[in-house]
Formats: C-alpha cells, sequence, structure tokens
C-alpha cells in the first residue's frame, strides 16, 4: 500500500483535494478510498463534514498536515488510529497503541449479548468483559442497559488506562469497574451475562494479516496461540464458575473455530449451548452459551 502522494497545492479547493485523495487512495489499494479520503480531508483541514458540504470551492490553503495524515494512510495506517478514535454501537471511543481497534463485526457480540438478555434490560445486571480493551463492547452494553454494571479486566495497564477514560467521558464511571489482571485473577462475584473478544489469530497467521492489522493492533490481542485457541482453553473453565443460574457467556471467535469453541463450552458439563451468529461476511463470529439452573443449584 505504501505510496507517494502527490503535492497538494494550497489553492486547491476542497473538493478537488477530495477527489486527488479519493485516486490516491484507490490506486494505493485502500478498501474505502472515498469515505477515507473525507474523513481525513476535515481532520486535516480542521473542518467538519458540514463545512466540506456548504463550501467544497473553499480553498485548502496550507495543506502540510493534512499532507501528511494522508500519507500515513497510504502507508497502511487505519483511519481510526490516525484519528485517534473509533464510532463503535454509535458511541465514539478513544483508541491508544495499547488497544485493538474495534471492527464493525463486533458489535455483532453485542448483538447477541442483548438479545439473550432481551426481557431484562431494566434490571440491575452485573456485566464482565474479559479483555476490555478500549472498553467498547463494555461500553455499548451499559448504553443499552441503563440499570447494569460492568466489570471490565485487561492485563494491560495502558489499556485499563483507556477503558477508564472512555467511560468516564461516555458518562458510564458510576455504573463501571476497570480492574487490571490475567484472565484467571480471583473475582468473588457471580455475573449475568460475560462477554470476551480475546485473541484468536493462530500465530503462524498474524504476519498474513492487513497491514492495518499486522502493523497496528497490539499483538497481545491477536496472538491466540499455535491454532488460535489458547485463550478459549483458559477462560472457559474460568467463565463456567462465573455465571449466575441462567447467566450467559458470548465470545467473539475466528472463522472457522466456532465449533471448537462450543466443544471446550460443552466440556465444563454446566454450559448449555446457545446461539451462533454469523458475521457480515458468513462466518460465524459469537458463539453463546448459558449457564443451566441445574447445573448453578449445586454450586
Amino acid at each position: 500500500m505504501i505510496a507517494k502522494l502527490a503535492a497538494l497545492a494550497p489553492s486547491l479547493s476542497r473538493a478537488e483535494a477530495q477527489r486527488e485523495l479519493t485516486q490516491a487512495f484507490a490506486a494505493a489499494g485502500v478498501a474505502t478510498p472515498a469515505l477515507d479520503a473525507r474523513l481525513l480531508l476535515c481532520a486535516g483541514l480542521g473542518i467538519g463534514h458540514i463545512d466540506l458540504v456548504r463550501d467544497p470551492a473553499h480553498a485548502i490553503g496550507d495543506a502540510a498536515v493534512l499532507a501528511n495524515l494522508a500519507q500515513r494512510r497510504m502507508a497502511g495506517e487505519p483511519v481510526a488510529r490516525i484519528l485517534g478514535h473509533r464510532e463503535f454501537y454509535g458511541l465514539d471511543f478513544a483508541l491508544s497503541p495499547a488497544v485493538l481497534d474495534p471492527r464493525p463485526d463486533t458489535e455483532i457480540l453485542v448483538d447477541a449479548t442483548r438479545a439473550a438478555l432481551a426481557g431484562r434490560e431494566g434490571q440491575p445486571l452485573y456485566l464482565l468483559d474479559l479483555g476490555v480493551g478500549s472498553g467498547a463492547i463494555l461500553g455499548a452494553l451499559l448504553s443499552q442497559l441503563p440499570s447494569a454494571f460492568g466489570l471490565g479486566v485487561d492485563r494491560s495497564e495502558a489499556a485499563c488506562r483507556v477503558a477508564r477514560d472512555n467511560l468516564r467521558a461516555l458518562g458510564f464511571a458510576g455504573r463501571s469497574a476497570i480492574v487490571c489482571g490475567d484472565w484467571t485473577m480471583p473475582l468473588a462475584s457471580r455475573f449475568d451475562a460475560i462477554v470476551s473478544n480475546p485473541p484468536y489469530i493462530a500465530t503462524g497467521e498474524i504476519e498474513g494479516l492487513a497491514t492495518e492489522v499486522r502493523g497496528h493492533d497490539p499483538r497481545g490481542a491477536l496472538d491466540g496461540g499455535v491454532d488460535g485457541l489458547d485463550a478459549y482453553r483458559i477462560l472457559v473453565p474460568a467463565v463456567a464458575q462465573l455465571l449466575k443460574p441462567g447467566g450467559i457467556i458470548a465470545f467473539e471467535v475466528g472463522a472457522g473455530q466456532a465449533d471448537s469453541v462450543a466443544a471446550l463450552l460443552e466440556v465444563t458439563g454446566t454450559l448449555e449451548q446457545g446461539e451462533r451468529l454469523r458475521d457480515f461476511g458468513g462466518h460465524v463470529r459469537v458463539v453463546t452459551a448459558r449457564c443451566g439452573h441445574k447445573h448453578a443449584a449445586g454450586r
């Protein structure tokens, strides 16, 4: 994707600069050249999208900042990384190099959890997000479950700081807590819902990922071991002991991993198979299970 951007003359209009960026991004292999051009043009010129629509003939003037942003995109840096934030489930989340850039497919994990909790939206639910990262999943759930309290756990102190700041900015500081610790850290509470988007890329496949992912997402949030299932082997036995009767677990999984993760859930003897939801590419992206009342009663 690395390419050189032609100089952007100060006399160019906003519309002309947008066209030039779109063409340059397309030639560099950017997947969404027009969208990325618009976003970076507005950011680089310090204008809003409405300004671009209202006054497209206005000259761009000094384009040094814009040219730098555009060159970073052509070198494979994602727009969300360049801008420092990502919209997820209609909410804005700040990003840092310490956290995964949440993808649209992960919104399916939120949808699956909400569906499993249907009819309980107003109840004081207790949620757990293992590997909370930026706080995107937990924040999205808290936005839809107004009486819920969410606990996020991550082993990265830097990620924990990002999650805390994001949840505070969204007004959820009083309904959330972030704890820095390992997957298996002792937790005394029981939860109504546990969600996790753990590392699930096989180690040998990471170098074949797109530059946007391989070069910019933290490796610890990607590397799932030789077969991509290491995190699930640790998490499944732990979450089986952390769910309330009737509580649900929702995992994001990689392509082709659904059966393996479902088998791990079944081995616990306490979790009953739930739904499997597909992503926009047709792959099963989310696997859920529920803690059966008969099993939980015996604890």
